[in-house]
């Protein structure tokens, strides 16, 4: 993408609106159409299911792109001593832990809602 005077004495980059640094050194999260995305942006679902007689909770609607999804699912698993899994973009925990971790989303700034009964 050119920058602003592409071509001319007074160029310059093209900045991110977030960290202010050039866009070939920003490592802000983006989503698939290349805007930033911040957390506050997305709305995960968290929900409870029965998996093989045992309750589980599922957070969904993340984006993969904007989300480093492996290390949110180690951040949930250390904060609540459990174990869990990554299935198609989903993220599983064992145990029913879905109003803890509705509440932890939201101080980590998402607009996390309780999903199913």
């Amino acid at each position: 993408m050119p920058g602003l005077f592409d071509g001319t004495p007074l160029e310059r980059p093209v900045t991110c609106e977030r960290c202010g640094k050039p866009l070939a050194d920003c490592a802000c999260p983006r989503n698939t159409a290349g805007d930033v995305c911040r957390p506050g942006d997305q709305s995960p679902r968290v929900r409870r299911e029965k998996r093989r007689g045992k309750w589980t909770t599922v957070v969904a609607e993340l984006d993969p792109g904007a989300t480093d999804l492996k290390a949110l699912l180690k951040q949930l698993r250390t904060s609540f001593g459990t174990g869990g899994g990554m299935t198609d973009g989903e993220l599983i925990l064992q145990g029913d832990h879905r109003d803890a971790v509705v509440q932890q989303l939201c101080k980590m700034g998402y607009k996390a809602k309780a999903a199913g009964g």
